[in-house]
């Protein structure tokens, strides 16, 4: 991405805005789009758009993977939210998140079949459509998968990226979590992506409760996922690599230590 400057950065959360702010080597920051007011976004965003730091509207409802038609008031949403932003791009997820006007209330797995790749392809289109910049779509932590798969991940995402021309953002403590509870090799789905079209990556520690790995976003990055960074790196280095934290924050310091192992394990400078 051309207007995603290389380099490292952190979502942006209310809690640690003043942490993210203090950040002088910051590249770009992560804001969920439904918190966004396009009309009156936050004051803290804007410094960061004005100083330099790209700032990316992600959302989490727009259901790219339900069998309904995407909202138009949901695209809408977005593309104002880019154009508020001065947004390079915009991220969404591999998922669905409604049925039958049913939200669920969180992120489930598209089922890897023909019919559902033709759904999720018209979906994305649309919304590429109503955008004024870029579609990146993430591949989520999938708890379960369905049965009666007609492509493996690979295959599938691919698949999607060549009908669409969408970007990919290429969460790596996802593709982590995954390998983890499905039991495969994490850099077989590296190897077999289009990795030229990873507009950036996500990078988060998770727990392992209930016998499954859970990617939480509320601990430290492990050093496996740190692996599979400088595996995906020394493969094709990603633009971007954003950490992500949604709760029980640490303390600054270790925040900055977090940091500086993802860009040391990129390649990329340090943001701090």
């Amino acid at each position: 991405m051309d207007d995603l400057r290389p380099g490292g950065g952190i979502g942006w959360r209310p809690p640690i805005g003043g942490f993210v702010a203090s950040l002088p080597g910051l590249r770009f920051t992560e804001v969920i789009a439904e918190s966004v007011r396009p009309a009156r976004p936050d004051p803290g965003l804007l410094a960061l758009r004005d100083r330099g730091a790209a700032v990316v509207p992600h959302g989490v409802r727009l259901s790219l993977g339900g069998a309904e038609p995407v909202s138009a008031e949901r695209v809408a949403h977005l593309a104002a939210c880019a154009e508020a932003l001065g947004a390079p791009l915009v991220s969404e997820h591999v998922a669905f998140v409604r049925a039958g006007g049913i939200e669920a209330g969180h992120l489930l797995p598209v089922p890897r079949t023909r019919a559902a790749l033709d759904v999720l392809t018209a979906n994305v289109r649309r919304t590429r459509d109503g955008l004024p910049v870029p579609l990146a779509v993430e591949p989520i932590a999938a708890l379960f998968d369905w049965p009666d798969a007609e492509y493996d991940e690979a295959a599938f995402l691919t698949e999607l990226v060549e009908r669409t021309g969408v970007l990919l953002l290429l969460d790596v403590a996802n593709v982590h979590a995954n390998a983890r509870n499905r039991g495969t090799d994490p850099l077989d789905l590296i190897d077999r992506l289009p990795l030229e079209r990873v507009a950036y990556c996500h990078v988060a520690g998770g727990e392992q409760a209930g016998g499954r790995y859970h990617d939480t976003h509320t601990a430290p990055v492990p050093p496996e996922v740190l692996d599979l960074v400088a595996e995906l790196c020394a493969r094709h280095r990603p633009p971007g690599l954003l950490l992500e934290r949604d709760g029980r924050y640490p303390p600054a310091a270790e925040l900055r230590d977090e940091l500086d192992a993802v860009a040391d394990a990129s390649g990329h400078p340090r943001v701090t």
